[in-house]
């Protein structure tokens, strides 16, 4: 929450910086990023009564009887847009979204991760996240075509993707979001960004950015970023890889154990919490993976999770436990394989956080580690180990998530009942949409 501090400190930069726009950023249920710009005469009003718009417009939020909605700027969030032009200078800042009478409005995707992050505060919890962003360049905008076929790793004979990667660094770096490592992702043409680890809703706020960031450096270079999860038939699909953590309110990484009580070195609060991860996937799939295309990257690669399972050294685990450097506690994290870059990531980590939470309470065993790749076994055979497959369509997704009473409980009946009634809409379209690839095999008859 913005401090007097942090307001002060804005209104000041903005005097002094001859800041001429303040974009206004929050994202509608569905994760698109939306903004609108106001004067800085305007700025003080923002963070003191909220600037109004009308939510009828953006999807999931009202309808047209309740649209009137208030956008309130946090302060902590403001940075320059560093593309844009120095003199008359552009700065934007995150909302959160109330109501006209400054009542925090359930479909702000925002304010939901923020009410779950702050009962885990309460608790004595600080989530923190670091995300893993893969992505794709194409030439254009209409049809994937690869911009090299080099693989994981490669330095591509080509400067453009490696140039790309290191503007895009640095113009994420001007906005003070940190990146850890960039480089050649597995498929042609594919890319991969790591961003530092934070506490969660900074995590989203940074993801956001980073996904106009890497769009905004890829067009000033008549190229296109996609985040499509599978864009390519006869190439790996893209994720949205989060690596998970609880801290304690002095520092202390809570997901930490001596190799003696754990071979992975999960402490038991770790292990509860992904066995929550495993518990409730299939019912946070939706929310993780939200669109048609989703669940074509789900695929019997070897590198993609099909089942609720978890491992060290198995990639096809939803939930893997990284190696950390000999001493180094803090490094203790878990890495959700799962999720993809269609996902709204403050619902994602608000699910996420939830199911972990729900785990610890609940005291959750954390099943047998998966030593073995999971494609290897038959679906009866880890069906008997009580090893439960993911949902496998966008419809089974949107079944499982309708079911679930945390899925409910934690995301609010406004955005819960949206996610269902517009996803399983979406899925009927697919399903009555005749593709190419029928005409190919069933045009011409049998």
């Amino acid at each position: 929450m913005s401090t007097e501090k942090d307001i002060d400190f804005v209104l000041r930069t903005v005097e002094e910086r001859d800041i001429r726009f303040v974009r206004l950023w929050f994202t509608d249920v569905l994760g698109t990023l939306k903004s609108f710009a106001i004067s800085p005469e305007e700025l003080e009003e923002a963070f003191e009564e909220g600037i109004g718009f009308d939510g009828s417009s953006i999807d999931g939020f009202a309808r047209l009887e309740e649209s009137d909605m208030l956008a309130f700027p946090d302060a902590e969030t403001f940075q320059l847009l560093p593309w844009r032009p120095t003199e008359s200078g552009v700065a934007r800042v995150f909302c959160n979204i109330c109501t006209p009478s400054r009542e925090p409005f359930a479909g702000d995707p925002r304010g939901c991760l923020e009410r779950v992050f702050e009962r885990a505060d309460r608790e004595g919890y600080v989530f923190n996240v670091g995300p893993k962003i893969e992505y794709f360049y194409f030439d254009n905008d209409v049809d994937p075509v690869p911009l090299d076929t080099a693989g994981y790793f490669d330095l591509t004979p080509s400067d453009v993707a490696n140039d790309l990667r290191r503007q895009t660094t640095l113009t994420l770096e001007k906005m003070s979001v940190p990146v850890q490592y960039s480089f050649h992702g597995g498929g042609p043409s594919q890319n991969v960004i790591e961003l530092r680890f934070t506490e969660a809703v900074s995590c989203a706020d940074n993801i956001m950015s980073s996904r106009l960031v890497i769009k905004q450096e890829a067009a000033a270079e008549g190229l296109f970023a996609s985040f499509m999860p599978k864009p390519l038939s006869d190439a790996p699909g893209s994720a949205m890889f989060l690596y998970l953590s609880l801290f304690d309110h002095d520092g202390e990484n809570l997901f930490w154990a001596p190799k003696t009580e754990h071979p992975a070195h999960l402490s038991e609060l770790a292990q509860h919490f992904v066995a929550g991860l495993l518990r409730y996937a299939p019912e946070f799939t939706l929310v993780t993976n939200p669109t048609v295309n989703s669940y074509k990257r789900f695929i019997t690669s070897g590198e993609v999770p099909n089942y609720a399972t978890w491992g060290r050294k198995n990639r096809s685990a939803l939930v893997r436990v990284p190696t950390h450097k000999p001493g180094k506690h803090v490094a203790t994290r878990v890495e959700l394989r799962s999720a993809d870059n269609t996902a709204n990531p403050y619902l994602a980590l608000a699910v996420t956080l939830a199911a972990g939470l729900k785990g610890i309470e609940d005291e959750l065993v954390l099943p047998e580690e998966a030593t073995v790749d999971t494609f290897s076994q038959s679906e009866r055979e880890l069906a008997a180990k009580g090893i439960e497959r993911l949902p496998r369509t966008l419809g089974e997704a949107v079944d499982r998530f309708e079911e679930s009473e945390l899925m409910r409980e934690t995301l609010g009946e406004h955005i819960f009942n949206y996610l269902v009634e517009s996803k399983r809409r979406e899925w009927e379209e697919f399903c009555t949409t005749v593709t190419d690839w029928e005409r190919v095999h069933y045009y011409g008859g049998v």
